[in-house]
C-alpha cells in the first residue's frame, strides 16, 4: 500500500521519471484509440451500412481495449489501492490530457442537448450517423428507431460497464467495493437501460424505476402523472405509485437505516457513472472550506427550487392556471435548462477531469441534498474512526470524491457524519491501518468517538 501526497506536484523534481507502459498496455491503449477513431468515422460516413459497421467495430475495440488495459494495469499487480504517480500524470492531475478530455466530453454533451434534435427528415445533425447506426439495435430492443437519447443511453451504459470492469480489477481486494460496483452496473444495465426499452417494445410508457423525485423532477409533476395514467393504464398507475412511494416513503426509511449510500453509491445512474468512469478523477475534488461553502450555497437552494417548481406546477394544474398562469411553466423550463441540462449534463460529466467525479452530486443534485439532510440529522449511518491507529498518510482524503478531508477526522478519532458523504467506502478501502469503518449502529452515541462500536455495525475492511 503506497501513501498518497496531496502536494504531489511540488515533489515531482525529487522523484524518478514515470515508467513507460508495457508493450501490452500500449497495445490495449492503441485499441482504445482506434475505437475512438472508428466512432468519428461512423459519425461522418454518409453510407449507413459502413457507418453501422464502423460503430460496431468501434464498440468492440473500445470494449476489448479497455478491459484488457484494466487487467494489465491492475489485475497483474498486488491488490490494494495504489496512488503511484497519481499527481504526476497529465490525465489525472488537470494536465493537457485532462483538459482535452474535458473539452471533448463537454462538446459531446452540448451537441447532445442542443444540436441533435431531429428535423422533419429525421436528421440528428452532427450525431445523425451515430444515431442511425444504432437503428437495428433500437428496433430489436424498443421497436422504435434510435434517437439521440438512445445513443446517449447506449454510450452511458457502456461506460459504466467497461469502467466498472476496471473498478472490479482495481478494488478486487475489497468485498464491499466488488458488491457495490456490481450493484451500480446491474441497476444501470437492467433498470435504467433494458427495462425502459422493453416497456416501449410493448407500447408502454418509458419509465426509469431507479430514478425518483426530486432527481427525476418531472416524475411527480401533473403532466407526467397524467401521461403515465392515460397511456399506461394499470401499469401507469403503478408507475406513479412507485415514484411517489420511493420518493416520499422508502427514501426516508432506507436513509435512516443505511444513509444515502443505499442510493447514491448502489443504485443511482449518476453516481454509477461517477464511481466507474469518474474513478480516475476522484482525487481532484476540492477539499477546501471555500469549496464546502459553495456546496452549501448551491445544492440546498436547488432543492428548494425544485420544491417550488413542483408546488407551483400542481397549483397551476388544480387552479387551471387561474392564478399563476405561465409563471409555473416558466419556472419548469428554467429549471430544466439550467439545472437539468447545463448543470447535471454538460458540467456534471464534462468537468470530471478538472473538478473530480462528483461535481453534480456534490454541488447540484437535489436528491443528494434531500438524502443528505436525512443522513445528517436522522440516519443511523456514520463512519467511525480510530485516531490512535491513524498514521496521517492522507490516502483517505485523497480518494474522497465528495471533498471531505477525512484525514482530519481520523487523526482526532471523530466519527464522520456529513450530509455530503455518499458512503462509497473508498476511504476505508484505501486506509492501510483499518482506521475507518462504515457503521449502521443505533443513533444513540452516533457522535461519540471510535470507542463506541455496536454489534450491529457494518465493518468495511480494506
Amino acid at each position: 500500500m503506497s501513501s498518497s501526497f496531496a502536494a504531489g506536484p511540488s515533489l515531482a523534481l525529487a522523484q524518478p521519471p514515470l515508467a513507460d507502459p508495457s508493450a501490452a498496455e500500449k497495445g490495449s491503449l492503441a485499441a482504445v484509440g482506434l475505437g475512438l477513431l472508428a466512432v468519428l468515422v461512423a459519425a461522418f460516413d454518409a453510407d449507413a451500412a459502413r457507418a453501422r459497421l464502423s460503430l460496431y467495430a468501434a464498440l468492440a475495440l473500445l470494449s476489448g481495449g479497455t478491459l484488457a488495459w484494466s487487467w494489465l494495469k491492475f489485475g497483474r499487480r498486488p491488490a490494494g489501492v495504489q496512488h503511484h504517480n497519481l499527481w504526476r500524470r497529465g490525465s489525472t492531475s488537470r494536465g493537457a490530457v485532462a483538459w482535452v478530455t474535458a473539452v471533448v466530453l463537454t462538446g459531446f454533451y452540448v451537441l447532445l442537448y442542443w444540436f441533435s434534435a431531429p428535423n422533419d427528415q429525421g436528421n440528428f445533425g452532427l450525431l445523425n450517423g451515430l444515431v442511425h447506426a444504432l437503428d437495428p439495435f433500437s428496433q430489436a430492443l424498443r421497436a422504435h428507431p434510435a434517437d439521440q437519447w438512445f445513443l446517449y443511453g447506449t454510450f452511458y451504459t457502456l461506460a459504466i460497464l467497461l469502467m466498472g470492469g476496471r473498478a472490479l480489477w482495481k478494488y478486487r481486494h475489497s468485498r464491499y467495493q466488488l458488491i457495490r460496483t456490481g450493484s451500480v452496473m446491474f441497476f444501470q444495465l437492467g433498470f435504467a437501460f433494458l427495462l425502459p426499452g422493453i416497456l416501449q417494445f410493448f407500447q408502454q410508457p418509458e419509465f426509469y424505476f431507479t430514478y425518483f423525485w426530486p432527481l427525476k423532477y418531472d416524475y411527480l409533476l401533473p403532466g407526467t402523472v397524467d401521461y403515465l395514467v392515460q397511456n399506461g393504464q394499470a401499469l401507469g398507475v403503478f408507475m406513479v405509485f412507485w415514484g411517489a412511494v420511493m420518493a416520499l416513503v422508502a427514501t426516508p426509511v432506507l436513509t435512516y437505516f443505511y444513509g444515502k449510500r443505499w442510493y447514491c453509491s448502489w443504485v443511482c445512474g449518476c453516481g454509477g457513472l461517477a464511481e466507474t468512469a469518474g474513478d480516475p478523477y476522484r482525487q481532484l475534488s476540492d477539499k477546501s472550506r471555500a469549496a464546502w461553502r459553495w456546496e452549501v450555497r448551491l445544492i440546498y437552494p436547488i432543492l428548494g427550487l425544485i420544491l417550488l417548481v413542483t408546488v407551483a406546477m400542481w397549483l397551476n394544474y388544480v387552479l387551471h392556471g387561474a392564478i399563476l398562469g405561465s409563471v409555473a411553466d416558466g419556472l419548469y423550463r428554467f429549471y430544466g435548462f439550467v439545472i437539468g441540462a447545463v448543470f447535471s449534463g454538460v458540467v456534471g460529466v464534462g468537468f470530471y477531469p478538472l473538478m473530480g467525479s462528483r461535481v453534480w452530486c456534490r454541488f447540484g443534485c437535489p436528491m443528494a441534498a434531500y438524502l443528505g439532510l436525512l443522513q445528517k440529522h436522522f440516519s443511523r449511518f456514520r463512519i467511525s474512526t480510530n485516531g490512535g491507529q491513524c498514521i496521517s498518510c492522507g490516502n483517505c482524503s485523497n480518494v474522497c470524491e465528495m471533498g471531505i478531508d477525512v484525514k482530519q477526522y481520523a487523526q482526532r478519532g471523530e466519527p464522520i457524519i456529513r450530509a455530503s458523504c455518499v458512503g462509497c467506502g473508498l476511504c476505508s478501502t484505501a486506509c492501510p491501518r483499518g482506521v475507518l469503518n462504515l457503521e449502521n449502529g443505533p443513533r444513540e452515541g452516533r457522535y461519540q468517538g471510535s470507542s463506541f462500536i455496536h454489534a450491529d455495525s457494518l465493518r468495511i475492511l480494506s
